[in-house]
């Protein structure tokens, strides 16, 4: 290996430390700058001799200028590394007074037992600008996403608020919409309550004609007749149409009665109103004031079981429906009549049992239906209405009837009430 002389040597050192771009400066354990490279008298406007036995923190600007040759002392007495080995940034100080930022790392070295510093510069300004340029940059762009983020806030905002609006509208349309339909199905059904009714007129108009031909040709008849055995003082035979004609009456009225009562219920006029009585005494006036409807030796008997006997129920509905299911009791029987109630807190049971004709098994299917009548009765007067009327009388105080039936054996017709 081909040796190098040490002016060989000493020639590349100074060739490294002329051209080098770092400055470069010795100093020694005081402080004072023993050499400097020109880049260092270019960095900070000096010439060498202006620099060369001066202490280096002629090149430092505060607060490193006061503090730098204290970090040699302490080094030097503790072994602690303020600078040296370690590397950090430094203001720098020109001749002509400003001021820049550079890198410095320091290192040591030994000659004859003398300790000597040297420490590298390099200068970062532009390091330091680009970085200055980019924190600028990202204020400008952070300033710039916040502008964006509140005009997109707003437009995020409007689009809610239209949103909203348009909900509402939607709601509103959709409610005008729902009360439109609901007002159209209210006029639909009203409509169809009007056919109904008029139906149920034409109807009643139909058969009342028919049904009041008879009871008021027996009417005018029995008139006639009184009048005749008026004059041949024959009171028996008075009494006995006279009796004629208190019953036809009866007849009469209790279909204009069913008639009424049905239009009613169609006009949603029939409402529940209860109220405290006493049931016990209610039943008997009841069969005291249908007995008069009773044919010859034909009897109500009432049974009323239960230690209560207070109810709070609507009477006028109650006493509508047994008056109904007692009067087709009377016109439907020949014999007695069982009239048995059971009072029980919480619970009403009542029955109406007879021992007359009964419901023909094909027709019991449609015995609650408006103008039917069972095949076994068509020559018995009626129009048909009385058991719809009993029924939906029982819906509107909340009670359930029912029935059991045999034809022949007579008929059971069950009220059931929770109270």
């Amino acid at each position: 290996m081909e040796s190098i002389s040490r002016e060989e040597l000493e020639l590349r050192y100074e060739a490294v430390y002329g051209t080098a771009v770092d400055g470069i400066i010795v100093i020694n354990q005081k402080g004072i700058i023993e050499s400097v490279n020109p880049s260092t008298c270019r960095l900070f406007g000096y010439s060498e001799a202006e620099l060369v036995g001066y202490p280096v923190h002629k090149l430092m600007a505060n607060p490193h200028r006061e503090a730098h040759d204290g970090y040699i002392s302490q080094y030097l007495s503790t072994g602690h590394k303020k600078i040296i080995g370690i590397g950090r940034e430094v203001q720098g100080l020109r001749k002509d007074g400003s001021s820049f930022p550079f890198w410095l790392s320091v290192s040591e070295f030994k000659i004859h037992d003398a300790t000597v510093f040297t420490g590298f510069v390099h200068d970062i300004t532009e390091l330091k600008n680009a970085e200055l340029e980019i924190k600028q940059l990202n204020a400008a762009l952070e300033a710039k996403v916040s502008e964006r983020t509140e005009q997109l806030a707003d437009v995020v905002n409007r689009l809610l608020a239209s949103n909203k609006k348009l909900e509402r509208e939607v709601h509103d349309r959709q409610t005008a919409q729902n009360a439109l339909h609901q007002k159209q199905d209210e006029l639909l059904q009203a409509l169809e309550r009007e056919k109904e009714l008029s139906e149920l007129k034409s109807r009643f108009v139909s058969m009342a004609s028919h049904e009041f031909r008879t009871p008021l040709a027996t009417i005018l008849s029995s008139t006639a007749l009184v009048r005749r055995y008026a004059e041949n003082n024959n009171v028996e035979r008075q009494l006995f149409h006279l009796e004629k004609i208190r019953t036809t009456i009866n007849t009469l009225t209790s279909i204009l009665n069913d008639f009424l009562s049905l239009t009613k219920l169609e006009e949603g006029r029939i409402i529940n109103n209860p109220e405290w009585f006493d049931l016990e005494s209610f039943c008997y006036e009841t069969i005291e004031e249908i007995k008069g409807l009773a044919k010859n030796g034909q009897n109500i008997f009432l049974q009323f079981d239960g230690d209560m006997r207070t109810v709070y129920m609507d009477p006028r509905l109650l006493k509508n429906v047994l008056y109904n299911l007692l009067s087709n009791a009377i016109k439907y029987s020949e014999k007695n009549i069982f009239f048995n109630v059971c009072l029980e807190p919480g619970n009403l049971s009542i029955d109406v049992i007879d021992q007359g004709l009964g419901i023909p098994e094909n027709d019991q299917i449609h015995l609650f239906d408006r103008f039917f009548r069972a095949s076994n009765v068509t020559n018995i007067q009626g129009v048909g209405l009385g058991m719809n009327i009993v029924r939906r009388y029982m819906e509107i105080m909340g009670g359930e009837i029912s029935f059991e039936s045999k034809e022949g054996s007579g008929t059971t017709f069950s009220l059931r009430f929770s109270l």
